[in-house]
């Protein structure tokens, strides 16, 4: 399939040259999807991955929270403030709480497997005394190369069984900080300049004393999301005069944590002390060096000396009068809070690895259940019958497998679960159950239904979130030693899961389980740090099951090319793909807007509500506000009395970062705002209205990940063509079940992206300490 066709018809949008190409230009108010611009005669391409412009991972930590970028999930500004309100309970605060519990839970046994040291409070084992290493050189009691020189090899060992405890019910939210606190911070902030807004943040992030620590230290003002170094070196300047100084050590120290956090956004659970110096170089920090030995002198970053082949023999030991030869090693740089969950993570799937699963029917049982499904369901069937821990990989037709893994398994006598990264996912999942489908289902919802149809019923409770499942408010309970009452749990949408949500779902299984990660490693990754499906799938160190069951149709062929770097055409008889081409920002959306609420409506016969639009970015002339505007005033117009909203709006709520919930307005009252969230009630609080709710008829691809649609508007103005890789496009273009437009100002770069821009890597830890316990098997 060629991705660059000569002439007009039957090429890849933006391709043919200018001229021919306007022949076939709709007219700007003319019916696009009623023309006839099917894939025939243009097949769309997709997306490049760091998407800073989406609100999700940026690749360039030197660049993080610049150019485009939405620093948190609903933009909001550095300089407001947060207000929560601790007495508004919801299901956000207690899937926070729970976390909170887990987290402690996993450091609690990290204290237990290797006591603290006097290097560090904070610190313990291998990090702490990495950072007695570091303060030995910064002495100048021990030379560079005696501490920093070959480490001692690690030997193998079973990964230990956790500690669990009875979990208790999530706690209620902490009281809100002191108004006098508060006011403390506020009236500090507003000596350097800085809106008091902000005081409530402060105070929350830097706890007690916060005005008295603030003061002495200006730069911690970074710890606030959102805030920018310059905002912080400008408050400096305000509170400390003369004396604030690029090089003052707690500028970079500050700055160290500032940038790793940036890090920690564009997915990396740690930086490489190279570029993290540089980084630092960047924004004028003298010694750089200086400032990262501080920072984990401090306890406020940890470093690691990690073999580059861990697998490989010791090197032989020196003779007399020569050099030892050392081991190729690199020096990273993390957060605490992201090594624990590493570890943890690591340690919790060894686990699973080496252990024998829960014996739940004789291997009689198993083979007869695979011997009556068919191919990949099959192998499927056959590799959870022996391992914990079985990897499935494969598109929207591949979940048909699980659900029939579910089925073997309740049949079995397995208490048997499921969870996916949405709602959406959920009720479609749950849909594929109680319609009993099998071997060729694809898995996919009747039509007309979208992320908000939601699927009740006996078979519907085997299905839940990743979210309420570790929160409890979903899914089986937990048993008396606080681990999940399951024997068998299959997380779709795998490739979702960070490495903290990861790590907690690991520690919550119980001894014997059996755990499948599925998903499609095509996708967007996760929009928390870590790649933890890819990593696991290159490390090679359990059963990988491909599924062979291909996404039918058009759209299932055009999304599949894609995948594999090929942007080619397809029939779509039944105007599957529709291309519309634009010439600006301004027709782009003026041509959205036309189709959600007009054409695709009309030739296609899916409804507004069951549409919707997917762009690169929140901001820019075609971003998600912008677009989000125009289709209010079309679809929903008012006053927006409460907050910009009205009963009736479409929503995008994120009651956690990196999680996005499509809904709609119900009112808005003295409580705070109404939603309706895939059929359930959410009142969220006046103070989180705007940090935690969009306008949900446009959404960027990180947000809409995870559901499907009826139809889709894929929207790609002239400036996205930076944001535009492979795996944005593949997932953009994916969200459309029945239908998808595509609104195309990029030319060329479409194809091209398709082609050649792949996911930008990620730096992580997770395949060094899973080769340290597990062997690859191949």
């Amino acid at each position: 399939m060629s991705t660059d066709p000569e002439t007009t018809e039957n090429t890849a949008p933006g391709v043919a040259a200018r001229g021919a190409a306007d022949t076939g230009r709709a007219a700007p108010d003319a019916d696009p999807a009623a023309q006839g611009e099917v894939a025939g005669d243009a097949a769309p391409g997709e997306g490049a991955h760091g998407e800073g412009v989406d609100g999700a991972p940026r690749d360039d930590v030197t660049d993080a929270g610049t150019a485009g970028a939405d620093p948190d999930p609903v933009g909001q500004s550095p300089f407001e403030g947060d207000g929560e309100s601790a007495a508004q309970r919801s299901e956000a605060e207690a899937e926070l709480a729970a976390q909170r519990i887990e987290r402690e839970r996993i450091e609690r046994r990290k204290a237990e497997k290797r006591g603290p040291i006097d290097s560090g409070a904070k610190l313990s084992g291998k990090a702490a005394d990495l950072l007695a290493a570091v303060r030995a050189v910064e002495s100048g009691q021990k030379p560079v190369a005696t501490v920093f020189g070959e480490p001692e090899r690690a030997t193998r060992r079973p990964a230990p069984e956790p500690v669990r405890r009875p979990q208790p019910a999530p706690a209620a939210p902490a009281a809100a900080p002191a108004p006098e606190t508060v006011g403390a911070v506020g009236r500090v902030l507003a000596d350097g300049g800085a809106p008091d807004a902000l005081a409530p943040q402060v105070t929350a992030a830097l706890g007690e004393g916060a005005d008295e620590q603030l003061r002495s230290d200006p730069w911690l003002l970074l710890r606030v999301g959102g805030v920018r170094p310059e905002q912080a070196d400008g408050f400096a300047r305000a509170l400390l005069g003369a004396q604030c100084r690029p090089d003052d050590e707690r500028r970079g120290r500050a700055l160290t944590g500032w940038l790793l956090e940036q890090a920690a956004l564009a997915g990396h659970t740690a930086l490489e002390m190279s570029a993290l110096i540089a980084a630092l170089a960047q924004r004028a920090v003298p010694d750089a060096e200086s400032a990262v030995q501080s920072a984990v002198a401090e306890g406020e970053a940890l470093v690691f000396q990690d073999a580059l082949d861990p697998t490989a023999p010791a090197p032989e030991p020196a003779e007399d009068g020569e050099e030892a030869e050392e081991r190729p090693v690199r020096v990273l740089i993390g957060l605490e809070r992201y090594a624990l969950a590493e570890e943890s993570l690591a340690d919790g799937l060894a686990r699973l690895i080496n252990s024998a699963p829960k014996q739940d029917g004789s291997a009689e049982d198993w083979e007869r259940a695979a011997a009556a499904a068919h191919g990949s369901t099959a192998e499927l069937v056959r590799a959870v019958a022996g391992h914990g821990l079985v990897l499935h990989t494969g598109g929207e037709a591949s979940r048909a497998e699980p659900a029939a893994l579910l089925e073997v398994a309740a049949g079995l006598g397995l208490r048997a679960w499921a969870a996916t990264h949405t709602p959406g996912g959920r009720d479609r999942f749950a849909a594929a159950l109680r319609a009993g489908q099998g071997q060729g289902n694809s898995g996919q919802v009747q039509e007309g239904a979208g992320p908000g149809h939601r699927s009740d019923g006996p078979e519907a409770s085997r299905a839940t979130t990743v979210a309420g499942l570790l929160s409890g408010v979903e899914g089986p309970g937990r048993d008396a030693d606080g681990a999940l009452d399951l024997d068998l749990l299959v997380v779709l949408d795998a490739p979702q899961l960070d490495v903290e949500t990861a790590a907690l779902l690991i520690e919550s299984l119980p001894d014997g389980a059996r755990l499948v990660l599925s998903g499609d490693p095509a996708v967007l990754w996760s929009a928390g740090p870590g790649r933890v499906f890819a990593d696991l799938l290159a490390a090679r160190i359990c059963p990988r099951v491909s599924s062979r069951l291909p996404d039918s149709g058009p759209l299932g062929e055009l999304v599949s090319g894609i995948g594999i770097g090929e942007l080619g055409q397809v029939d779509a008889p039944g105007k599957e793909v529709v291309i519309v081409p634009v010439r600006d920002a301004g027709e782009a959306v003026h041509r959205t807007v036309q189709l959600v609420a007009d054409s695709v409506p009309r030739a296609i016969g899916v409804p507004p509500e069951q549409t919707v639009v997917i762009t690169p970015g929140h901001g820019g002339a075609a971003g998600t506000r912008a677009l989000n505007a125009a289709l209010k005033e079309r679809l929903n117009p008012g006053p927006g009395r409460f907050g910009g909203f009205d009963p009736g709006d479409r929503i995008a709520y994120s009651p956690a970062p990196g999680r996005t919930v499509p809904g709609t307005v119900v009112k808005a009252d003295a409580d705070g705002l109404h939603l309706s969230c895939s059929g359930l009630p959410v009142v969220v609080a006046k103070e989180r209205v705007e940090q935690s709710v969009r306008h949900g008829w446009a959404l960027t691809a990180h947000q809409a990940v995870g559901d499907r649609w009826p139809a889709v508007v894929a929207v790609l103005p002239g400036d996205a063509v930076p944001a535009l890789s492979r795996p944005w496009i593949y997932t953009a273009f994916g969200r459309a079940d029945r239908h998808l437009s595509v609104v195309h100002g990029v030319e060329q770069a479409l194809p091209r992206a398709v082609a050649e821009v792949v996911a930008k890597p990620r730096t992580t830890r997770l395949p060094l300490l899973l080769a340290t316990q597990v062997p690859a098997t191949g």
